[in-house]
């Protein structure tokens, strides 16, 4: 399988890279920097000079051309304020979905942010922000011909993997490492079966194929 990654450079991206290269399959993604070519590469990930803001649809569908699967791991952070945030948040999932339509590649996993059970919590305005472009990029793609997979995890942590989730339409909040966030990217791309969902993920207590399996097939955790 080959997978075209929006935020390659990032946290989980970086993580999905390697973790999908280590499976046998590809993986490759615009950055925004020459430096962050030769810094993944050093780690065995291959990418290109380009970035989402500026490139066209066109520019991204002959991009991503061959193949199987994109990824939206991409986010503003907080940095560049609100209007960063609408860009990279809330507009960028929409390019990558009309430049995947375009190039043919149905696959599309969206990673979004944080299970509903975490919005008891006030938060400032900015912070409000970045969950409105959040959800609306989650309702375009929803809205999309795409076989799409939306998934939300719950706070990140850089620890160590476990290997272990909780995965569903509704889970209880707690944190979960970047590795497993990966993981369990890496194996709902393998996954055909599970599409046009939105699924939430924490730290668990699940070995992650089979809180996958649970998802279409609830008796699958009891096997």
């Amino acid at each position: 399988m080959k997978v075209f990654v929006i935020g390659i450079a990032g946290g989980i991206g970086r993580r999905l890279a390697k973790a999908l290269i280590a499976r046998g399959d590809e993986a490759i993604g615009p950055v925004r920097r020459p430096e962050q070519i030769d810094q993944l590469a050093d780690h065995g990930v291959p990418s290109i000079q380009g970035d989402i803001l500026t490139m066209s649809v066109a520019e991204l569908a002959q991009a991503m051309h061959g193949s199987d699967a994109v990824v939206f791991t991409a986010g503003a952070g907080g940095k560049g304020g609100p209007a960063a945030t609408s860009a990279i948040d809330g507009d960028g999932p929409r390019k990558l979905a009309n430049a995947a339509a375009l190039a043919g590649v149905r696959r599309y996993l969206l990673v979004s942010v944080f299970p509903e059970a975490w919005r008891e919590r006030h938060m400032n305005d900015n912070f409000e922000h970045y969950m409105l472009q959040k959800k609306k990029a989650e309702t375009e793609l929803v809205r999309s011909g795409l076989d799409w997979v939306i998934l939300r995890p719950s706070a990140l942590t850089d620890d160590p993997g476990t290997g272990m989730v909780d995965l569903g339409l509704a889970q209880t909040h707690r944190e979960i490492a970047r590795d497993d966030v990966a993981a369990t990217i890496v194996d709902l791309l393998h996954a055909p079966e599970v599409s046009r969902t939105i699924l939430e993920v924490t730290g668990g207590s699940t070995v992650i194929a089979t809180a996958i399996g649970a998802v279409t097939d609830p008796s699958h955790e009891s096997r």
